[in-house]
Formats: C-alpha cells, sequence, structure tokens
C-alpha cells in the first residue's frame, strides 16, 4: 500500500506540472481551425454534387433541343486594351488552393448563383495595392465565407447568400478567394490581416 500511495503521490504532482506548462488556447485554436475547414470541404462537397446533378440535366436538355434547328452563331469576344486581362491563380505544387486577394462588391442575386464583381490587389508589406484587374464571378449562394468585420466584428462562417446586402454596395470588403487545381472557387475568408490604401 506505501508503494501506492508514494506512486499516486508522484502522479499528481506530474499531473499540476503539465497542467502549469500546458498551453490549450493554441490546441484550441488549432481544433477550431480544423473544425473550419472541415466544414467548408463539407459544403463544397454538397453544393459540388448539386452542380453536377444541375450540369447532367442542362447537358441532356441541350441534347434533347439540339436538333431543334441551327444554333446562332456566338460573337467573337475582343480582349479590352484598357485593362488588364484575369487568369485564375493555380496553386502551387504541392498547396491544395491559390489565392486571390481583392474587393469583393457588387452583389447580385442571379438564377444561376450570386455574381460579384472583384477588384484584384496585391500586397506590399502588408498593405493591398489595386493591380488594376477588375472581373466577375458568379458563385454558388452556397459558397463558404469567412468573416469577421463584415459581420460586426464577429468571426464565423456564413454562407454567401447571407451576405449579398452587405456586399451589394462599392469596393469596401477585402477578401481571399481560395481557386483550388481546376480554377473553381472553394471559398472566400475576410482578409483582416491586411491593411488598405
Amino acid at each position: 500500500m506505501a508503494d501506492e500511495t508514494g506512486l499516486d503521490d508522484h502522479l499528481a504532482r506530474l499531473a499540476a506540472d503539465g497542467r502549469r506548462f500546458a498551453v490549450p488556447m493554441a490546441a484550441e485554436q488549432i481544433r477550431v481551425r480544423g473544425d473550419r475547414r472541415r466544414r467548408r470541404k463539407r459544403a463544397v462537397r454538397m453544393s459540388g454534387g448539386v452542380l453536377v446533378a444541375a450540369a447532367v440535366a442542362v447537358g441532356g436538355l441541350s441534347l434533347v433541343l439540339s436538333g431543334r434547328g441551327p444554333a446562332p452563331t456566338a460573337a467573337k469576344p475582343t480582349p479590352s486594351l484598357s485593362a488588364p486581362r484575369f487568369v485564375p491563380p493555380t496553386p502551387a505544387p504541392g498547396e491544395e488552393y491559390a489565392v486571390e486577394i481583392g474587393y469583393v462588391y457588387d452583389a447580385r442575386v442571379l438564377a444561376d448563383g450570386i455574381q460579384v464583381t472583384v477588384q484584384q490587389l496585391r500586397t506590399e508589406r502588408g498593405t493591398a495595392v489595386p493591380t488594376g484587374v477588375v472581373h466577375k464571378l458568379t458563385l454558388s449562394p452556397q459558397t463558404p465565407v469567412e468573416v469577421e468585420q463584415v459581420a460586426g466584428g464577429k468571426p464565423g462562417d456564413m454562407r454567401l447568400a447571407e451576405l449579398v446586402d452587405r456586399l451589394s454596395g462599392g469596393p469596401r470588403w477585402v477578401f481571399a478567394v481560395d481557386y483550388d487545381g481546376e480554377g473553381r472557387i472553394q471559398s472566400l475568408r475576410e482578409a483582416v490581416w491586411l491593411t488598405v490604401e
């Protein structure tokens, strides 16, 4: 019995020492970030399934309607010489996502999604500087968005459909737009770490 009491005391001292030096906040933050990514990936998978079903339906419909006369010829687009052309970023080798930083604004609900305008920015020593590239994106209303200032200073996850009113005006909010290897947008993250000129 005396040996068990000494062992219990020794283990209790070790546990107390471990609690003094443990940093639970970092582990909690890691768990929160992992949960956030897991929710984002789950939402992307679910919206991807809906998009695949819609694509199959549209493809089938186009096959049925293709025999009803010649389709009109498409006009050839002419590139604008006044503004730089937008090229979607691609992930670096070994990376899952590529990021475009920019103002996201002028949000409008369309029949097939939500259209937003992106004014691309580049970072110089932590400050966001306009590049001159402006383009439009049509996104799923279920696109996951990590927010903080847009939500009144409270960090959290929202869907793009919940932010249409706040993003409907001019350039105000800066986001990191995450593109996968196939050029699809996976999520938006509010770029609260940047200073905007």
